[in-house]
């Protein structure tokens, strides 16, 4: 099976999304259990809570009582509100890890506030496709305040500015909403991508050459076989080489075996 194609599915009741790229299963997401700590990209309004003195940071109060880790911060207070993003996934028990450099990621563009210019992806090379998307782009940014930064990413090459230019709306406004809600106790103020939605997001190269978006897409391209093959601690390697992966409490081990 040749090209790429992303399949959108689900697997026990949760988004799940595929790319295949020449018959090998290169991407694949699913949306956390309904019990999962916040996921990457979610963005809370949050409370101070206590400084770590020798840890360098400060724990934040989440919803339904949750709690964040805010690394090296200066000059926070206990009671102060914080918009702040998950960064990555906490074990259980473990407070979240959080920012305060909030990122409104889509399709065609991130705004970053506090990190105020316009820049086009280095991914785009041609020189009249950059001076395009940095007209689209500066044109877009009219009237929003100096400290709001754009990124237009590499899924911008080639598009229709109509089309770009609402992505670049739609995340202002978004954008806007948030930032000014910093009023009021712990918030879930924007939730992480689900599966699907990731796919759309991230999945831009290669640019799939199909998307079936349809229940039991999974099954006709051997998904759960690929994902039962990545849960083997057994890899093959070519030429009898392969190698085992195994994780433990503290590291995960790899042991590569080379064969004859």
């Amino acid at each position: 099976m040749k090209g790429c194609t992303v399949a959108l599915d689900h697997i026990g009741g949760r988004q799940a999304a595929a790319m295949i790229v020449d018959g090998r299963l290169e991407e694949f997401a699913i949306d956390a259990p309904d019990d999962a700590p916040p996921q990457a990209g979610a963005i809370f309004r949050a409370v101070a809570d206590r400084q770590m003195k020798g840890q360098g940071g400060i724990f934040l109060k989440l919803p339904d009582g949750g709690s964040a880790f805010l690394k090296q911060v200066s000059g926070v207070v206990p009671g102060q509100r914080l918009l702040v993003q998950v960064t990555g996934h906490a074990e259980s028990g473990k407070a979240v890890p959080v920012t305060t450099r909030l990122l409104f990621k889509s399709r065609y563009a991130i705004l970053t506030p506090e990190a105020p210019g316009v820049n086009i992806s280095r991914q785009i090379r041609e020189d009249a496709e950059r001076v395009r998307l940095q007209t689209l782009a500066t044109a877009c940014m009219q009237g929003e305040a100096e400290s709001m930064g754009l990124i237009l990413r590499s899924a911008c090459a080639g598009m229709e500015d109509a089309l770009i230019a609402d992505d670049i709306r739609l995340m202002r406004d978004l954008a806007e909403r948030i930032l000014a809600d910093t009023e009021g106790g712990p918030d879930l103020l924007l939730d992480s991508p689900g599966a699907h939605h990731l796919a759309w997001q991230e999945w831009i190269t290669p640019v799939p050459d199909e998307v079936i978006d349809r229940l039991g897409s999974f099954g006709p391209l051997g998904v759960e076989e690929m994902l039962d093959a990545l849960l083997l601690p057994t890899v093959p390697l070519g030429n009898g080489a392969s190698m085992a992966v195994e994780p433990t409490r503290a590291l995960i081990a790899v042991d590569v075996n080379t064969g004859p």
